[in-house]
């Protein structure tokens, strides 16, 4: 199949190694956070906070932050361009839907009058909650969403990317405690440009399970 969106995804691989040397345009960087923004969630509840990891103050404190476990993700702490931690808000309330419609009224579209009506939507978070208000699952999963749409961005501006779910949340929580406040981190993307000498995964064939074992079409 010949389509950009494909040849997007069939270049997209999880880089082993980046250069150092090479560091993501301010342009390029723009476009990241840009569609990071612009990323759906349900009920556009963006339950998220987003950590951009450039400064080399930051990638000493990332590279820290794998001194218990992980240790196999360190090497992209400083070799990579820039990294971001996707965090999520484990306790999703009212309020912070609050913020959500308020820009809306803002930016025109709901009306004023139609604010509390638009809170019918949080009926979808209260379905996630449980008694102790927590809806950690519901929230990291809307988290997850922003990752893939990010992975594509970078795809198509010809970066490389590596998704680490191996990072420390913990530590990640104590040594980003200013940028992270109540927000937990599970998952982190490196992206940069790879060495190719030593990005074993550049080289090696793209590998997915056939079409008909995964897609049902009824």
């Amino acid at each position: 199949m010949t389509h950009p969106i494909i040849s997007d995804l069939q270049r997209r691989y999880t880089s082993k190694r980046y250069d150092a040397s090479k560091q993501i345009s301010q342009a390029d960087l723009a476009v990241i956070l840009e569609a990071l923004r612009l990323s759906p969630s349900s009920i556009n509840s963006q339950p998220w906070k987003f950590v951009v990891i450039e400064s080399e103050q930051g990638k000493q404190r990332l590279h820290d932050s794998f001194a218990n476990k992980f240790q196999f993700n360190q090497v992209h702490a400083k070799a990579a361009s820039h990294t971001i931690l996707f965090a999520y808000n484990p306790s999703y309330k009212r309020a912070d839907y609050e913020k959500v419609i308020d820009a809306d009224i803002a930016n025109g579209r709901t009306k004023a009058e139609n604010k509390e009506q638009a809170f019918g939507a949080f009926a979808f978070v209260d379905l996630n909650t449980d008694e102790q208000g927590v809806n950690a699952a519901w929230t990291k999963a809307q988290t997850y969403i922003a990752l893939g749409n990010t992975m594509h961005t970078v795809a198509r501006l010809g970066l490389d990317s590596t998704p680490m779910e191996g990072v420390d949340k913990d530590l990640l929580g104590e040594l980003f405690a200013d940028e992270l406040g109540d927000y937990v981190c599970e998952v982190a993307l490196a992206i940069g440009y790879h060495e190719p000498e030593q990005d074993y995964n550049a080289a090696l064939p793209k590998s997915r399970l056939d079409k008909d074992a995964v897609i049902t079409v009824v």
